[in-house]
């Protein structure tokens, strides 16, 4: 197997690019080929600016609005939702290589015990018949409640039923109101075409390895299994012993001056011969970009370290509760905290950290001050208000 060198420059670059940051976040809209690009959106209830799904498909395009999405889901049936890493909406035509990761999802809970419970058993089999016969419910159309002590993330029968569901695919999201999930029979939200399409586990590995070093560039075994979380390290390695023909090794630079190997599929060359210099537009991306996602990642190719702190106490925080990452050209630059205040209309920076060695001048600071302004627009607000 040939191998390519690449610098850390032309890894930033293809990373960025694969994930479509690499262009000006401007010209024609097209939210579903996003998403496409992508592979999947992440979703989050987390709304301190505007909610993650949405800052994602707006960091690419900012002709974005937050009603699209919704329009996709319960109206085009264009997407759906499932999990990878975490819940997250996958285009619609990728339902026949999902199908792994439902019976996956299943036999987890299953391991956990939750289909052994009878109690559990029948009131699925409640939620079931009712979904049937009066169509798409909410959480809030049922009532039991904790059983026993109730306990950090306990969760009531009915959720209990609804995920296990839900994450075996017998349930589909069939829209969402104000953020609020409906479930739908399966089979009355996806299209019959796809969910009857069968597609063998080795082939549907194959694809989940392939379009995820697609949208990387290139990729470690760890990184290629984390893109999708729908696969285990063994199954991508034996995938890649399997393809070794058709793959190309790369070794490449990382931020801290040393080599790593990684792997990338048989156009990588024509790929690095074709990149363009990022864009110099400064961007806001949110905590759960998927860029941002993969810390180790983003440490190798950026020397950019990162976590994300809600969960974290306050006096164990070392930046704040909701900080963003601050994009410019292929270097993170700086990290800002802002919140969005609707009822008085404004959006307010609550703290901003350039990143060590990176010197902010006027021009800089400007582009913040543009992006900043553009993020007032995107969620419909009059003025930003610097606290800091």
């Amino acid at each position: 197997m040939k191998q390519i060198s690449i610098s850390n420059k032309q890894a930033r670059q293809l990373w960025l690019s694969s994930q479509g940051l690499g262009e000006a976040p401007t010209g024609p809209l097209d939210v579903l080929g996003m998403i496409k690009k992508l592979g999947f959106v992440q979703l989050d209830t987390i709304q301190v600016v505007s909610r993650a799904h949405h800052h994602i498909l707006w960091s690419r395009n900012q002709h974005y609005r937050e009603p699209m999405l919704d329009q996709l889901l319960g109206q085009d049936r264009s997407i759906f939702e499932h999990f990878t890493h975490d819940a997250s909406v996958i285009p619609m035509d990728y339902l026949p290589m999902w199908r792994r990761q439902f019976r996956r999802k299943k036999e987890h809970l299953d391991r956990l015990g939750w289909s052994k419970s009878p109690l559990h058993k029948s009131i699925r089999e409640t939620v079931l018949e009712r979904i049937r016969e009066e169509g798409p419910l909410s959480t809030q159309a049922f009532d039991t409640k904790v059983v026993g002590q109730k306990k950090m993330w306990s969760r009531p029968p009915h959720k209990l039923a609804l995920d296990y569901l839900w994450y075996s695919g017998e349930l589909a999201t069939c829209h969402r109101e104000n953020f609020t999930k409906f479930y739908d029979l399966a089979e009355r939200v996806f299209p019959e075409e796809l969910h009857r399409t069968k597609i063998t586990d080795e082939e549907q590995i194959d694809w989940l390895c392939r379009t995820a070093l697609d949208r990387m560039g290139f990729g470690t075994v760890g990184e290629i299994q984390r893109y999708w979380d729908a696969l285990s390290a063994a199954e991508v390695r034996d995938w890649l012993a399997r393809s070794a023909t058709a793959l190309k090794s790369v070794e490449f630079e990382t931020a801290q001056k040393s080599k790593m190997t990684a792997f990338a599929l048989a156009d990588i060359e024509e790929r690095i011969s074709g990149l363009k210099s990022a864009t110099s537009r400064l961007r806001i991306l949110n905590p759960f970009d998927p860029v941002i996602r993969d810390r180790d990642r983003l440490s190798r190719l950026f020397g950019f370290e990162y976590r994300v702190e809600m969960f974290v106490p306050a006096a164990k925080r070392i930046w704040g509760y909701y900080v963003y990452p601050i994009l410019e050209g292929h270097r993170f630059v700086g990290r800002i905290e802002v919140k969005a205040d609707r009822k008085n209309s404004f959006l307010k920076v609550i703290n901003f950290w350039p990143e060590k060695g990176c010197q902010w001048n006027s021009n800089r600071y400007q582009k913040l001050t543009s992006e900043l302004e553009r993020m007032k627009k995107f969620i419909g607000v009059n003025e930003v208000v610097w606290a800091v």
